[in-house]
């Protein structure tokens, strides 16, 4: 934003200009995004789905379908964001212990670590990661889930918006039993079987500006539309005052 604040600063002084940056800040972490969820590498999942998070400042509401997952089992669900993280869904190239498999710990520099369990019913923060009774249990390999006015911190509610976070369903199905079972057991809780834990489908959440033009997801979406906002603004009033000195110098010759 230099160039932009050059400008507005010319046009209204240093002063002016802290209530327009002000009103870009506060509506930054509005917006809606959405995610195409696509099958972890090497996992073995058939299934795809959409996810789609409204943010309004510290609360998202959450619409989430998906098909082809093992039926009536629960899938943990979640939203991952890490500052450190790729912002992405894992390749294959994360099977860091080679076993042609991807765990949720090693999908953790793709997509970082949970920061919204989406649970049906009681708490979503990340201490529900396992509540496995509270997910949705995919009835015929489907998921259907609405959830609105979930409570978030303003770092994840920006990280959405901005295109950082990640959707994942997790649970699937290696033996193609039915279940969830095995003897490699779960990176995340060594009572359970890891099938129960592995990811199954991913998608980054991605946002568009006003007017649904596509930005590719960048995390400087939001801003920009301040900041040619900003801009434009400056350059009227810089017009004006043009105008305005030119009818002094105009008046100052009669």
């Amino acid at each position: 934003m230099r160039t932009t604040s050059k400008l507005a600063g010319i046009a209204f002084g240093a002063a002016a200009l802290v209530p327009f940056l002000g009103a870009g800040v506060a509506h930054a972490a509005d917006g809606t995004t959405t995610a195409t969820l696509r099958p972890v590498a090497l996992n073995g999942v058939q299934g795809s789905g959409t996810a789609m998070v409204t943010v309004t400042g510290t609360r998202i509401d959450v619409t989430m379908r998906a098909n082809g997952l093992l039926p009536d089992n629960p899938h943990a669900a979640h939203i991952h964001f890490g500052a450190d993280a790729r912002h992405e869904c894992p390749t294959a190239s994360d099977d860091k212990d080679g076993n042609g498999h991807l765990n949720t710990t090693e999908g953790g520099p793709a997509y970082g670590p949970v920061v919204v369990s989406l649970t049906k019913t009681g708490d979503t923060s990340p201490k529900s990661t396992l509540a496995v009774d509270r997910y949705d249990t995919a009835p015929g390999g489907n998921l259907s889930y609405e959830r609105g006015s979930i409570n978030v911190s303003p770092d994840v509610a920006q990280a959405i918006v901005d295109g950082k976070a990640v959707v994942v369903v997790h649970g699937v199905d290696y033996n193609k039993d039915g279940k969830y079972d095995g003897t490699a057991k779960s990176d995340l809780d060594p009572s359970l079987p890891t099938e129960a834990t592995d990811p199954a489908i991913c998608g980054t959440l991605l946002a568009a500006p006003a007017g649904g033009m596509q930005t590719g997801g960048g995390g400087t979406s939001g801003s920009t539309g301040d900041e040619l906002m900003l801009l434009g603004g400056g350059l009227l009033i810089a017009a004006a005052g043009t105008g305005t000195l030119a009818a002094r110098k105009v008046r100052n010759r009669a």
